[in-house]
């Protein structure tokens, strides 16, 4: 697991409620479960299957899978549509 400096800083700028909600589920379930089929709506974003997305509940998290790496590289609100 490896972690973006850009998510981090991501991180450290939602609000305390989402912060703990992101957090938890980055750095704790998703590491005790490491299974990509339990990532809310999980996108492929390129044609290589190197560069995903997914959403925890109003935040898009961009992730990059290599292998049995996973990166953490964003994590944004969801646009309103």
């Amino acid at each position: 697991m490896r972690y973006a400096r850009s998510f981090l800083i991501d991180l450290k700028s939602l609000e305390p409620a989402a912060y703990q909600r992101v957090h938890n589920f980055v750095f704790f379930e998703f590491m005790e479960k490491w299974q990509l089929h339990c990532l809310p709506e999980l996108r492929q974003l390129d044609g290589e299957g190197i560069f995903h997305r997914f959403t925890l509940d109003d935040y898009l998290i961009g992730i990059e899978i290599r292998g049995e790496i996973v990166k953490f590289l964003r994590v944004v609100p969801m646009p309103d549509v």
